[in-house]
């Protein structure tokens, strides 16, 4: 399956409203033209519009005329998003002064937007920190109903077409919370689950992963992952998740057999959950690198409406497929929007 073209024709159908927030940097504004030449999404660039047609006129982007430019520090609603920002935060004192400041940066403007309504997802990060990313929208937009955890998934395609969902296979997490609680990992395991039928099209055969199998090993570590796979089929009874299960049992139908007699998971698992973010970590980069996989992510999973983080080295690629996956994603966006 050809992961991200399919990806990028299910967005042009949604149709969904897209904030970049970084709207003068290069490949971010590269991006964007190339996203409204080809239809994938509405675009919405935060900051000084003269600016943006500036330098978007320098690099010959004739598409860019077809974003919405919202100026953070002079716009129709920014009284209304001082006083949204107030309301979200006044349990933390935050004051009207303080909110001015925020709405003007377009980081914190982003998440503020989609909790009104204006928009229905946000990608950046080609010239911020992660940090700066998702701090605001961890305190603005929050987590889902039932989610009290952000984690990070990776798509990974593999050459070997005979792994996972036709050479498809999701990993979490790999990219947010070190050492997650049985609770935490169970939470893991559903955003990850639906995270790969919102983006993917397939249904998630989900392996919680550790260094054991149905108890082959007696340790708490274990334990956690055996428990974790009790507390997410208590809450998600329609989802199919099994564990604790090795790797290899997890992924070859032969051993699956063998170690895990009767189920329906062992051998054919499509979404790996690791135990921990080191494991998760190292997991995704070693298949990445040895088995030569490409790896999407990390698709950022749990809030509830969808911010998705870049490195700083992306690429204008990388940026695109993002937006197209970010577009999909906000199908399932929490209804966040507040009374006004």
């Amino acid at each position: 399956m050809n992961l991200l073209e399919d990806v990028k024709e299910s967005a042009k159908k949604l149709n969904k409203r897209i904030i970049l927030p970084e709207s003068t940097e290069e490949r971010t504004l590269k991006a964007a033209n190339y996203v409204l030449k080809e239809g994938i999404a509405q675009i919405v660039l935060l900051g000084d519009p003269d600016e943006i047609v500036k330098v978007a006129a320098e690099y010959q982007l004739e598409h860019i005329e077809k974003a919405t430019i919202i100026d953070p520090r002079n716009n129709d609603k920014k009284q209304h998003y001082i006083d949204l920002m107030v309301k979200i935060r006044k349990h933390k004192g935050m004051t009207p002064e303080e909110a001015f400041t925020h709405v003007e940066n377009s980081l914190c403007l982003s998440p503020i937007m989609i909790k009104n309504g204006d928009a229905d997802g946000a990608v950046a990060g080609a010239e911020n920190p992660t940090g700066d990313v998702l701090r605001p929208a961890f305190r603005i937009l929050k987590t889902r109903p039932g989610i009290n955890i952000v984690s990070g998934a990776f798509f990974m395609t593999l050459q070997d077409k005979n792994f996972g969902e036709d050479g498809l296979l999701v990993f979490a997490d790999g990219a947010v919370t070190p050492n997650p609680t049985e609770e935490q990992l169970a939470e893991i395991a559903i955003s990850t689950a639906d995270t790969t039928k919102t983006i993917a099209g397939i249904e998630p055969r989900v392996a919680m992963l550790s260094f054991s199998t149905y108890g082959s090993s007696q340790h708490e570590m274990a334990e956690k992952v055996a428990n974790a796979t009790n507390i997410a089929r208590e809450k998600r009874p329609d989802l199919k998740i099994d564990g604790e299960l090795q790797a290899d049992a997890a992924l070859v139908e032969e051993i699956g057999k063998r170690k895990a007699k009767g189920s329906e998971i062992a051998g054919k698992a499509n979404v790996l959950i690791f135990p921990s973010l080191e494991a998760g970590n190292i997991g995704y980069k070693l298949v990445q690198r040895l088995a030569g996989a490409t790896a999407t992510g990390p698709v950022l999973q749990g809030l509830a409406a969808p911010i998705n983080d870049l490195s700083r080295g992306c690429s204008v690629q990388d940026i695109v497929d993002m937006v197209a996956i970010t577009a999909n994603m906000a199908v399932n966006k929490v209804d966040v929007k507040v009374d006004k």
